[in-house]
């Protein structure tokens, strides 16, 4: 299974690509993780929902086949460590390649969240992209730990 996370957004500063990368480089051979990035529609004079369905087209053309979908949103599951933890154990085990998907500045597009196999909520406040990035992929690395009984993360 390989864990890939697509998100739409400009190039992010060194500090955000440095961290995902250190964070995806530590997690087990037999679960890979990367991050795509996904160009944003240019806003001009469209509509919020042209803007939107521009950017599931590109989303789409990058979803591995047959994938697990997991969107990003803030009325997403609030999971703590050990319930992610949980959570990504599930997914292993369905054997699917996850696409965790998180949207450009005005969201992701309502197909998207419906047709959802999940909806996780990284936080109650509202995260800048680039930390929003770095954010799951330190979280997903501790997730894993927690499986192989890694002290990284340490509860109580």
């Amino acid at each position: 299974m390989k864990l890939a996370i697509l998100a739409v957004g400009h190039r992010q500063p060194g500090w955000v690509s440095e961290g995902c990368a250190e964070y995806l480089k530590r997690m087990p051979r037999e679960l890979p993780a990367s991050v795509a990035e996904i160009k944003p529609e240019p806003r001009g004079s469209k509509t919020r929902e042209q803007l939107l369905a521009a950017e599931k087209a590109r989303i789409r053309e990058a979803l591995p086949g047959s994938c697990r979908i997991v969107v990003l949103d803030e009325k997403g599951d609030d999971l703590t460590t050990l319930k992610l933890a949980k959570r990504l154990e599930a997914w292993m085990q369905d054997g699917r390649d996850v696409a965790l998907l998180i949207g450009g500045a005005d969201g992701l597009d309502e197909e998207f969240k419906q047709q959802a196999d999940d909806r996780l909520r990284l936080s109650s406040l509202t995260l800048p992209h680039g930390m929003a990035r770095l954010l799951l992929c330190e979280q997903l690395y501790r997730a894993v730990s927690v499986l192989k009984n890694h002290p990284y993360h340490r509860e109580g």
